[in-house]
């Protein structure tokens, strides 16, 4: 048996204050892991620098990279992984998977229901002027029954461990959820590091996410087509995840397009080839509603596909996900999804919302303007991290700047409690060794008719500044492989 102190983890510092994921309260190693740990530690740590290298160069030569805004420049970057791998084990992760999907569920009824009858707004179960005020709200898909009967095809649930030991849903991501690509390249590049520690835990695979993604959106291919033909629509090659696009369109066996690659003809879309059109039945679309149709939403989008929409209103093309399901992962509906779930599902949830104060509200306006500095503010229909305040974060300056831009549109924020996210040790590149960080898991659901699938793994997420909240890889995060053992 390895001990502490000879192994590569015996500079680690462990903070008792925090939920750690490797160490229980007395300071010992927590079953799960004891394996893994006394693997790791029979290495030395100049021999997990070299590891280290080894995964960075594999992410490298295989161009898993992501995109990053800045205000001035874009930067493409490798995609920080650490080798050290999160462990989950299958009773917590049956409470997990069982809660994704009733997400899931409800939500896809909440947007049949929104888009045609209301009856959750006109019970005022969900108030009429949060849906009507969202910029996600699509009025062009009143009435329009999508194929199948299903909005959110995919989606991403962002769930943290809080220093209670439980688990939180932070958001909901049914847009266009992105970072799966990422969970099946971490195990790869773990494999290929270390083989020999997948010996001593059995894990359930993360490579058939694409088989199950192909399969379950035939589920919902147009009427009267047979055997459907699918391709994943991307805007291109400068697109933050365009490596994602890429790599679901190979790992599923169909055709990367842009929105130049189709066109529209008698309300059915084709796809331009060598060999002449093909028709095209399912589009898997990375692409935002605005952007996706200029004779529909802006005239000025050069990446979408004239027609699209018109095809889509009369069932001859498949969308997924659906537009204008943005309007349910708006943050501010999200403070509505215990309503929601019992609404629609008659369950309560399975999965906890963190609280959340929505600015909107005039008496939660005047808590969060009274308690910024112990709350997270954020942007209701911003993503990957961006429009982010964290309260003990800030100075007085940037507190009134806050102040002031809620105060300006109280509709687009929400403040939820800062959270203690579980931490994880992770090998960080300038100090060499292993330190707390903390980490959150998004989980990736697929909803096909009568049938739907989470994949047994999802992303976890790794915030590599210390002390940092924020894990989104546009905000310098990075990620681990995940594993859920099986029975």
């Amino acid at each position: 048996m390895a001990s502490q102190e000879n192994t590569i983890f015996s500079s680690y510092q462990r903070d008792p204050s925090l939920f750690d994921e490797l160490y229980d309260d007395k300071g010992e190693v927590k079953r799960i892991y004891k394996t893994l740990f006394n693997l790791y530690g029979a290495h030395s740590i100049e021999d997990y620098m070299r590891l280290n290298e080894k995964a960075k160069s594999s992410f490298f030569n295989q161009g898993i990279t992501f995109q990053v805004y800045g205000d001035k420049d874009t930067q493409e970057k490798i995609f920080p992984f650490d080798l050290f791998p999160r462990i989950i084990d299958p009773e917590e992760w049956e409470v997990i998977e069982k809660g994704a999907i009733q997400r899931s569920r409800a939500l896809n009824l909440f947007l049949w229901d929104i888009y045609h009858e209301k009856k959750i707004l006109k019970q005022g179960i969900v108030p009429l002027e949060l849906i009507s005020s969202s910029e996600n709200y699509l009025h062009q898909m009143m009435d329009v029954d999508p194929p199948g009967g299903i909005y959110n095809h995919i989606s991403g649930t962002d769930i943290i461990k809080h220093k209670d030991g439980k688990y939180y849903v932070l958001e909901d991501n049914i847009r266009c959820p992105s970072g799966v690509s990422y969970v099946i390249s971490n195990r790869t590049a773990l494999k290929r590091a270390l083989f020999g520690v997948f010996n001593h835990y059995e894990a359930h695979t993360v490579t058939n996410y694409a088989e199950n993604l192909l399969d379950l959106l035939e589920t919902v291919k147009p009427k009267g087509v047979d055997s459907p033909n699918t391709v994943v629509i991307t805007p291109g090659m400068y697109n933050s995840a365009f490596y994602e696009h890429s790599y679901l369109a190979k790992t599923m066996g169909v055709e990367l397009v842009e929105g130049r690659d189709l066109y529209v003809e008698n309300d059915f879309v084709y796809m331009r080839t060598i060999k002449g059109p093909e028709k095209v039945d399912i589009i898997y679309r990375r692409i935002d509603d605005q952007f996706m149709d200029p004779l529909e939403f802006r005239a000025d989008s050069a990446l979408g596909v004239p027609g699209l929409f018109t095809a889509y209103k009369k069932g001859n093309v498949t969308l997924a996900n659906a537009p204008g399901t943005g309007v349910a992962d708006d943050k501010a509906v999200y403070t509505y999804m215990p309503e929601i779930i019992k609404y629609y599902l008659d369950e309560t949830p399975i999965l906890n919302n963190v609280h959340t104060y929505h600015c909107s509200r005039p008496e939660e306006l005047a808590y969060v303007m009274d308690h910024i500095p112990e709350l997270v503010v954020k942007p209701v229909d911003e993503a990957g991290g961006y429009g982010i305040s964290i309260g003990n974060k800030l100075t007085k300056e940037e507190i009134e700047t806050v102040k002031k831009q809620i105060k300006s549109n109280p509709r687009k924020y929400v403040a939820q409690p800062i959270m203690s996210l579980s931490v994880h040790p992770t090998y960080i590149d300038e100090t060499n060794s292993f330190e707390q960080r903390h980490v959150d898991l998004r989980t990736f659901t697929i909803l096909g008719k009568e049938r739907e699938f989470v994949l047994k793994g999802g992303l976890t997420r790794v915030a590599l500044r210390r002390g940092n909240l924020v894990v989104n890889s546009s905000q310098g995060g990075g990620s681990k492989d995940t594993w859920v053992l099986k029975q």
